[in-house]
């Protein structure tokens, strides 16, 4: 019974050009023909990803995913100094984690991408130690703030640069 009429309930929707029968079968081509689901093209092994800056601008790790859809080029970003370049390439090689943690999510057994994780993790955990080292700690989970006095309020804000 649905007292909104105009309301879709998706869950009770049926779609007469689908064959319910085989709906749920992942070997059905028609399933995936008409549900849009990312394909990763793990038989194809076609998965090239762009860098971790160029994933980070464009929302997207995988360059056969991409969709430009209004914006042809991504807005580039340029850092006006050392530590917002730092930031930058923190938050690109964060990004890149969480892509990547999501194709692992559904794929956790493509050695190739767990190993490119693991280095964004490395080459982040690097970055975020340099950073903390010059300009002071970035996260309230810092090492550097088991010091005393404590050591968030010691460093230039990015403001008063």
């Amino acid at each position: 019974m649905n007292n909104y009429p105009n309301f879709k309930n998706f869950n009770n929707y049926t779609n007469p050009s689908i064959n319910t029968m085989n709906m749920y079968n992942m070997q059905d081509t028609t399933y995936k023909s008409q549900y849009i689901m990312p394909d990763y093209n793990t038989n194809d092994k076609d998965n090239s990803l762009y860098d971790a800056y160029n994933g980070f601008i464009r929302g997207n790790m995988f360059k056969n995913l991409y969709d430009p859809y209004k914006i042809k080029v991504p807005y580039d970003v340029k850092p006006m100094n050392e530590q917002a370049e730092l930031l930058t390439s923190i938050d690109a090689l964060g990004f890149a984690m969480i892509d990547l943690d999501l194709y692992l999510d559904i794929y956790p057994n493509d050695n190739t991408m767990l190993n490119t994780f693991n280095q964004y993790r490395e080459q982040k955990e690097n970055l975020i130690k340099e950073y903390e080292n010059k300009y002071g700690p970035i996260t309230l989970n810092s090492a550097s703030l088991k010091s005393y006095p404590w050591a968030w309020d010691d460093m230039p804000w990015p403001w008063d640069n």
